[in-house]
């Protein structure tokens, strides 16, 4: 299922209300979080016994957990592991201090470096590790490393390559609140990390920073804070979305399935319309109808049998005009449809822009999801972008997300959860924010990120493959319900987002399936329909998208 993404202070708050209301003590949190740690250690790392392991511990709570971690390894008779404070003991206080005493009590008393000149005394030793443990800073770095501890990971970072490292809860110096490195870090193997993810872990580009992510309950319970409305982003996972995947009624036909109507296409831009209408029917879409251009019209039915075509008419330079609003060819193409897709392919040619506004004055209660130059079309006319008495769905990428918000692209990027979030809520629609870690942004205010994809679908025609993947899934969800063994389900206030994420969760999958079969750089967006299906499947069944211990 989705999981809350916290950040730091939220997650101070969970830990607060763990140890307060529910009367977990913090130090039996952090005994459970260094247990897990070794848990995991055993699990994923064979010979751990002939390891030399390196526990590299701050003053703070993270620190405290390297030295239950270390205290567990001698409690299970590995060999004893090399443990490095880098502070001086005096400075550690609470549950920390407590379990320095206890390691100290088990017979391990760390080495301490509190300043260049004792850690060069120690290093030469560490050298010889073959695991290093990062206890160093949790979350609680909300800025640049400067000082004795800064030094010492950029020594880590150029000396001790050869040893894998696992980092505790976050490797030390990435701020947990961001996906935007504050410093340089240790690169771990593995992550673990408690309760909840952090902001850093899903965001790009931190989390591909972060190594294979663990996550590991320590005593608190999930209801502390998944129904917290206040904690908005929130991890996708296939298990939330898998009532989409439910096998369909043996006696059902394709009218049960919705007609989805893709508008789009213009001469030499064919491609796009085919894609997205194709990719439509590979959702699951029982009727697909493609409305181009005349002229790109039989260019589109050649590429696929399956698809019905409208033409119409055109500017000079084959683009839609904006004359079909008045055609009673295109008022009969309205009809009976389960929802409406209108951009791949279109072109930005004044008319058609004009077209495209328009279609929004028509009185449509479907769903209407806009992409590519159909979000083009809105720049300076916002306004008309108005969800309040209607389902819209947009797929900006950053460009047009700039556009749209009058922003900068490196504005859109350097805070990607609020830019989506910011413009949902104000004009009352969903908006995919595409991109690594794409976006999907609810007018409700929550934010859910997608953890599937990679860079193999950085080609010509993803973006129409997953409008069309959308418009495929809506046409069978418009309300977005959906059917699960117990019976329909109907996500809050009837918010199509869930739908939404769906079809961006599958794009991703489809895209990770195709790039095992041939590799990212040679990777289609051909390919992302030839391996939806696979995709699909892999969604119906799988049971999370995070490793949990």
């Amino acid at each position: 299922m989705s999981r809350k993404v916290l950040t730091a202070q939220q997650m101070r708050e969970v830990d607060r209300m763990t140890i307060e209301e529910l009367g977990v003590p913090g130090r039996v949190l952090m005994e459970n979080a260094g247990r897990s740690v070794v848990d995991v250690l055993e699990s994923r790392f064979t010979g751990l016994a002939e390891r030399r392991i390196a526990v590299l511990c701050g003053k703070g709570n993270n620190g405290g957990d390297g030295f239950v971690i270390a205290r567990h390894l001698l409690m299970r008779d590995f060999p004893e592991p090399r443990v490095v404070l880098l502070a001086a003991p005096s400075t550690l206080q609470g549950d920390a201090r407590t379990n320095y005493d206890l390691l100290v009590r088990h017979g391990l008393r760390p080495a301490v470096a509190r300043d260049l000149d004792e850690w060069n005394l120690l290093r030469a030793d560490l050298m010889s590790a073959t695991l290093l443990i990062d206890a160093i800073f949790g979350t609680g770095m909300d800025g640049p490393l400067r000082g004795f501890v800064g030094d010492v990971i950029q020594d880590l970072r150029s000396s001790f390559s050869h040893a894998p490292v696992v980092a505790v809860d976050l490797p030390s110096g990435m701020g947990s609140d961001t996906g935007e490195p504050l410093n340089e870090t240790l690169i771990p193997q593995l992550t673990v990390s408690f309760t909840a993810p952090k902001w850093s872990h899903v965001l790009s580009p931190n989390c591909t920073r972060v190594g294979e992510l663990v996550l590991c309950p320590i005593g608190t319970p999930d209801s502390v804070f998944e129904q917290d409305s206040s904690i908005q982003l929130n991890l996708l996972g296939a298990e939330d979305l898998r009532p989409f995947t439910a096998a369909r009624l043996p006696d059902s036909h394709k009218g049960n399935y919705g007609h989805a109507l893709l508008m789009g296409g213009a001469r030499g831009m064919s491609g796009a319309a085919a894609l997205a209408g194709m990719a439509a029917l590979g959702a699951g879409a029982g009727l697909v109808t493609v409305a181009t251009s005349a002229s790109a019209q039989p260019v589109v039915a050649a590429a696929a049998p399956e698809l019905m075509t409208v033409p119409l008419a055109e500017t000079p330079s084959g683009s839609i005009s904006h004359h079909v609003l008045d055609a009673p060819q295109f008022s009969e193409s309205l009809k009976n449809k389960s929802v409406i897709a209108v951009g791949p392919g279109i072109s930005n040619h004044r008319e058609t822009a004009s077209f495209v506004r328009g279609l929004l004055g028509e009185k449509l209660d479907v769903p209407i999801v806009i992409d590519a130059d159909g979000l083009n079309a809105f720049e300076g006319h916002t306004d008309l972008l108005d969800g309040s008495e209607r389902k819209l769905i947009l797929t900006p990428h950053p460009g047009e997300m700039a556009r749209l918000s009058g922003k900068s692209v490196q504005d859109i990027q350097s805070n990607r959860v609020e830019a989506a979030r910011e413009f949902a809520v104000k004009h009352k629609v969903c908006v995919v924010l595409k991109g690594f870690r794409s976006l999907i942004a609810g007018p409700g205010g929550q934010v859910y990120v997608n953890p599937t994809g990679n860079a193999g679908m950085s080609t010509a025609g993803s973006g129409d493959v997953l409008t069309g993947m959308i418009a495929g899934l809506l046409a069978q969800h418009p309300d977005g319900l959906a059917q699960h063994p117990d019976g329909p389900v109907q996500y809050p206030d009837g918010e199509v987002k869930r739908v939404v994420a769906s079809a961006v969760y599958w794009h991703g999958l489809a895209g990770d399936v195709a790039a095992a079969r041939k590799g990212e750089l040679s990777l289609t967006a051909t390919d992302l329909i030839q391996a939806l299906p696979e995709a699909v499947r892999r969604a119906g069944s799988a049971r999370e998208s995070l490793a949990i211990d």
